[in-house]
């Protein structure tokens, strides 16, 4: 295990170097073998035969980048995060907050257990408060049936748990009777875990409540399933030529006022949080849409869409904290097929579905204070269109030293578009 005293996540100059080079000193750093290396440049390393047993009607694949966030020190151990984004400077955000953290020893973050939910609808009940009770009468025997569905979980300390009655008096087709069932699913994302079980008890459920058994799948609001990440920076940390630290800080308190109250605000906020944690979630073959919906139902739980992320005043300077639910796995689907996603989990170094959890959460945090920094005191263009500008002169034609001669020149003069970098290209 790397600890932060190696410094391993701290890697100067990384960005000057080619992209032959950056891959170089990133598997050095990470101790990865050639075959991890080879997977992780992402050169024709997913083979058709894989892309055409992963999903239907398969004509190719579409590739976009993947890069490396450094600096990062989660509960005392450094990482190097993989972020497959095509979004300009989401990376370098999350590098650069990184390294303000790392100086004070950097993030902390806290996963639960992973407990999923698996829901069953049961219709056509006269009386849903009684079929319910009869249910909880026989609850241990449902739960014995739905681990015998994956005795290999249970012998890992995992299974199902608990059974939870929800009992809706009025919908447009009636009363209806919701079961959960709550199952621990280790180190899986669990969602064919949860679903298997629930369809094995269908037909006993259906028999005890004397109801029709409809819906049988797995909830994506896995709010038993939450990670926390915490930071605390002293306010010299954020001081600029023409802002005190302690100014920095406060109009940051500021902007996340705003999203805590403003569904509109909020919307935009959050999606800067998963600008940090998507890239990571896709980048280790993980379901980057399911951890999409849980996060945003999660934001809305109180009735009122609002920030997932909350930072306030601290002693030192600025604390922030982050809250949401977390349903990744080490074990099943693409994590276990995809030759980039395995070296993607070998370069982070995490043990567990719950440390995974963590770095994520910590990387949400970090890209949301760079996104409320920038929005506190340069705006948030000056820095995001010195990278987009990139994007610019290769969409105009630019190749090679070109991209960043033309790149360069457009930010100098503040128009950054198709037009001028094709004009600067003739110029060349």
């Amino acid at each position: 295990m790397t600890n932060s005293s190696d410094k391993f996540s701290r890697i100067p100059g990384l960005r000057g170097l080619s992209v032959k080079a950056r891959l170089s000193k990133i598997a050095k750093a990470a101790s990865l073998t050639t075959k991890h290396s080879i997977s992780l440049s992402g050169n024709n390393v997913l083979a058709d035969y894989i892309a055409d047993g992963m999903i239907e009607n398969v004509i190719g694949k579409f590739e976009i980048p993947l890069g490396v966030a450094t600096n990062f020190t989660i509960n005392q151990k450094d990482y190097l995060i993989p972020m497959a984004i095509e979004e300009p400077s989401v990376i370098a955000a999350a590098s650069n907050m990184a390294g303000l953290a790392r100086k004070v020893g950097g993030f902390k973050a806290q996963a639960s257990k992973p407990i999923m939910r698996a829901q069953i609808q049961i219709l056509g009940l006269s009386d849903p408060y009684a079929a319910l009770h009869r249910v909880m009468l026989a609850r241990g025997e449902l739960i014995a049936e739905a681990n015998a569905c994956d005795t290999l979980l249970v012998g890992l300390g995992g299974g199902c748990s608990d059974i939870e009655g929800h009992v809706f008096t009025e919908s447009s087709i009636g009363s209806m009777l919701v079961l959960h069932l709550l199952v621990d699913v280790r180190d899986a994302m669990g969602a064919n875990t949860v679903n298997t079980m629930a369809e094995a008890l269908a037909p006993k459920i259906g028999t005890i409540t004397g109801g029709e058994v409809r819906l049988k799948i797995l909830s994506n609001l896995a709010d038993l399933r939450l990670v926390r990440a915490s930071v605390d920076l002293p306010s010299r940390l954020f001081k600029t030529d023409i802002l005190s630290g302690n100014e920095v800080c406060k109009r940051i308190l500021e902007c996340c006022e705003l999203a805590l109250i403003d569904p509109y605000r909020a919307a935009t906020h959050n999606k800067g949080i998963m600008n940090g944690i998507d890239p990571i979630v896709l980048a280790t073959g993980n379901d980057w849409r399911a951890i999409e919906a849980g996060a945003h139902a999660y934001a809305a739980r109180s009735g009122h869409y609002s920030s997932l992320s909350r930072w306030e005043l601290s002693s030192e300077g600025l604390a922030g904290t982050i809250e949401l639910p977390m349903a990744v796995g080490l074990v099943g689907g693409a994590t276990k097929t995809h030759p980039t996603a395995q070296a993607a989990i070998k370069l982070l170094n995490v043990t567990s579905a719950g440390e995974l959890a963590e770095v994520i959460a910590a990387v949400g945090l970090a890209q949301n204070l760079g996104a409320l920094r920038a929005l506190a005191t340069e705006g948030i263009q000056r820095g995001h269109m010195a990278l987009h500008a990139r994007n610019i002169a290769i969409a105009a034609g630019a190749s090679g030293r070109k991209i960043e001669t033309i790149a360069n020149t457009m930010v100098k003069e503040g128009t950054v578009s198709v037009d001028r970098a094709r004009t600067l290209l003739d110029e060349t």
